[in-house]
């Protein structure tokens, strides 16, 4: 479908906040392409499709564990969690878009992997320094991440298990695992 289809199949998706952050993803999205090399229209749908299950009903989510025969240890989870593993079905069905890269970009965006595509870390870092975003670290993630989309998916990701520690939250498993990848490991060039 054309960006204008897209846009109108996510606006009627999403609230206005919610539809109104997914434009500043795409935005940021095609800034990171650029400067990494990376095909700016994959970037641009990327951006976009990201938080398309977002506002959806546990319901939807917890039927389509169960359809795909996913992991059972998301149900102990919830939407943070879900629209990212669980979502990039619900863009691959609905929305028609075939291609891996993208489809894992969505997959990853909340949690990251141990192996990120270049566009898989651009849609992950792109949905965190979003001109919107406003936290303490902000303007150190966007500066890093400028200068090196690797070393920008290591912060990242430190400072949101920081958080989920901090704040007594549970750290779903696959976090951890991009954690010791990207910042113990450190397999950032």
């Amino acid at each position: 479908m054309s960006r204008e289809e897209l846009v109108s199949r996510l606006k009627k998706a999403l609230n206005q906040s919610r539809f109104e952050h997914v434009l500043r993803v795409e935005k940021m999205a095609i800034k990171l392409a650029k400067l990494n090399d990376v095909d700016v229209e994959l970037a641009s749908i990327g951006g976009l499709v990201h938080d398309y299950a977002k506002q959806r009903p546990d319901e939807d989510f917890i039927n389509a564990i169960h359809k795909y025969h996913l992991d059972d240890n998301l149900l102990n989870y919830g939407n943070a969690i879900w629209h990212g593993e669980v979502g990039y079905l619900f863009v691959q069905h609905e929305l028609g878009i075939q291609n891996i890269d993208i489809l894992n970009a969505v997959k990853h965006h909340t949690v990251g992997a141990k192996y990120m595509s270049k566009l898989e870390q651009i849609v992950y870092m792109a949905d965190y320094i979003e001109m919107g975003r406003d936290f303490p670290g902000v303007d150190d993630a966007r500066k890093i991440t400028f200068n090196n989309l690797g070393l920008g998916v290591a912060y990242q990701t430190k400072h949101t298990l920081d958080y989920l520690i901090s704040n007594n939250k549970s750290v779903y498993p696959k976090t951890i695992d991009t954690y010791n990848e990207w910042v113990v490991n450190s397999k950032v060039k």
